[in-house]
């Protein structure tokens, strides 16, 4: 079956038993989960959340600064008050260097991406202090907005605080 009849079927099986359509907007735990984009990791089930309880931004690698636009509006317009920063082993971000993924776009695009900081990074906990720090720092966020950060172990399901 092609993909998107798959995704069709499960969409169909999904709406049929749905019944989540009055929830409001604003998350009602009021926080927000900032994590990667890895297929391997799922926030909802890791966490214990269901729908309606928390915003979850999902970018390569987790990371803060690729994550504030949504942050600013999950806080300033839609009440969120903590933020969890999730990063994960194994993670791809770490496999990389700009200049590496600017040379593999030009190769394979033919096009220049050297304007774009792709953000990766070459230690994991580093990464989780960095963003953790970028957050708290940053005049977008409040300055009592508690933030922390965990390591997700893709092989155990188990997190593990940063800070």
């Amino acid at each position: 079956m092609p993909l998107l009849d798959e995704i069709r079927t499960a969409n169909d099986a999904y709406a049929e038993g749905f019944t989540k359509g009055d929830l409001p907007m604003p998350p009602g735990r009021k926080f927000t989960v900032i994590t990667c984009m890895d297929a391997r990791l799922d926030p909802a089930k890791a966490l214990g959340l269901e729908e309606g309880d928390a915003h979850v931004i999902r970018n390569a690698g987790g990371r803060a600064a690729d994550a504030l636009r949504s942050l600013v509006i999950s806080q300033r317009l839609l009440g969120t008050q903590e933020v969890l920063v999730v990063h994960h082993t194994d993670c791809g971000m770490l496999t990389f260097d700009n200049p590496t993924l600017y040379g593999i776009c030009q190769e394979q695009l033919g096009t220049d991406a050297s304007d774009i900081d792709f953000l990766p990074f070459s230690d994991l906990e580093q990464s989780v202090r960095d963003d953790v720090e970028l957050i708290r720092s940053t005049p977008l966020t409040p300055h009592d907005t508690k933030v922390t950060g965990f390591i997700y172990d893709v092989k155990t399901g188990k997190i593990r605080q940063v800070v």
